[in-house]
């Protein structure tokens, strides 16, 4: 999980499409818009992960549902083709990495002087209590999907939700970015599969915000409640009323964004930059305004995946406290959870160190012990890195085969 900014790089799609409209060439202005975001501060995060998606091709797939039959006919040549980066070569490579790096993490536990309370822990683990964790993993990972089917398209088909949902996750969890790679896919998979660019770009950012002010909602509620004595460990207030007041700041400039308004569109012959900047604001400000829309709405199932995504995976690492007798204040883990996550943004592989070494560091300047924490730790990262690839790995093959099909009728556009 990552609780970051929203994301418009699936703006580059939008462009492409806009582009032809403008006269202007497709592919052009795609790379210009998925330039343009990471000079957004609230799209910077996702940013980079769309640089590896064919936008231009994406678009004109998307468009062919409107075109003439004759053109219909001509535009699926290279439909199924993947985006670069999502090769299954390239995916297996990244899944090695990661491998790799938590097997080096595993033996540094195991090996390395000065461990040796960590190794207890985990010489001592309660099966049941690691068991519970898995089923919490995938409890988290359904929220997710229950989520995306109603922001996307509610007549989207569960089964076809729930391929591009897992394979999302499954990206999520091998390449670096935060999650925006599994963003990246899933626009991907929309676009091929009929669905107008526009609206990929401006429900993709509409999802990223609502999944991931969960955590800033809860920071903002949870920093002031202990920061006021009402629950949970005394704590000083740099820890508690501190993240409380940059989360509800966080929250109150995203529900400022749309007052931005798209701006003005570019004119004719306008630069490729200009071009970008533009196409990156309206993505962001209405997909904004769209999440907006959604959560007043009060959608059960958006509110129940968005909240169920964010307090299962909480429940992971409370539950892996647990496999090693550790009994931890649920405060301190929810409110370390999203500091901690942070480490996420860094360009690792699968995040495997930063996240680790920012949960850890987090967890222990919050009060938690540091041999049960880096043994809940490291048993929270495997099972967020085993199950969601898994899953991810059989959804991404069944959504491969049906893109190469063209089978666009089991997703009905919306």
């Amino acid at each position: 999980m990552t609780p970051l900014p929203p994301t418009p790089e699936i703006a580059a799609s939008t462009a492409g499409a806009r582009g032809r409209e403008r006269g202007a060439p497709a592919g052009e202005d795609a790379r210009a818009v998925t330039a343009s975001a990471r000079s957004a501060p609230a799209a910077e995060g996702v940013a980079a992960a769309a640089q590896s998606m064919p936008a231009a091709q994406g678009a004109a797939t998307a468009t062919v549902p409107a075109q003439a039959p004759a053109q219909a006919a001509a535009a699926p040549a290279g439909r199924g083709a993947l985006p670069a980066g999502f090769e299954p070569r390239t995916l297996l490579k990244r899944a090695l990495q990661v491998i790799a790096l938590l097997l080096v993490l595993v033996l540094v536990a195991l090996l390395a002087p000065g461990l040796g309370e960590v190794r207890e822990h985990l010489g001592d683990a309660n099966p049941w209590w690691l068991a519970l964790a898995v089923a919490l993993e995938l409890l988290s990972c359904l929220s997710y999907v229950l989520m995306f089917r109603p922001v996307f398209c509610r007549r989207m088909s569960w089964r076809h939700a729930s391929r591009i949902g897992w394979s999302e996750l499954g990206a999520g969890s091998i390449v670096p970015a935060s999650g925006a790679a599994g963003l990246a896919l899933g626009a991907w998979a929309l676009i091929e599969g009929g669905m107008a660019p526009g609206r990929v770009a401006r429900r993709s950012v509409a999802f990223f915000l609502i999944k991931s002010s969960v955590n800033f909602v809860a920071v903002a509620v949870l920093g002031a409640i202990v920061a006021l004595g009402l629950w949970g460990p005394q704590l000083s207030p740099w820890l508690t009323a501190l993240p409380a007041a940059l989360s509800a700041l966080a929250i109150a400039a995203i529900l400022l964004l749309p007052r931005l308004g798209e701006g003005a569109p570019p004119p004719a012959g306008a630069g490729r930059a200009r071009r970008a900047l533009a196409a990156a604001r309206r993505s962001v400000i209405v997909g904004t305004r769209e999440a907006i829309a959604i959560v007043r709405s009060g959608d059960p199932a958006v509110i129940a995946g968005s909240v169920g995504y964010w307090i299962f995976d909480n429940a992971v690492l409370w539950a892996t406290f647990h496999a090693f007798g550790a009994q931890v204040d649920p405060a301190v883990i929810l409110l370390g959870y999203l500091i901690g996550q942070l480490g996420g943004l860094l360009p690792i592989p699968g995040g495997v160190g930063g996240i680790d070494g920012g949960l850890i560091g987090t967890l222990i300047v919050f009060g938690a012990p540091a041999a049960a924490t880096a043994a809940a730790v490291l048993a929270y990262r495997v099972i967020l890195f085993w199950l969601p690839l898994l899953g991810g790995a059989v959804a991404f093959a069944s959504l491969r085969r049906q893109l190469a099909r063209g089978r666009d009728t089991v997703f009905t556009p919306c």
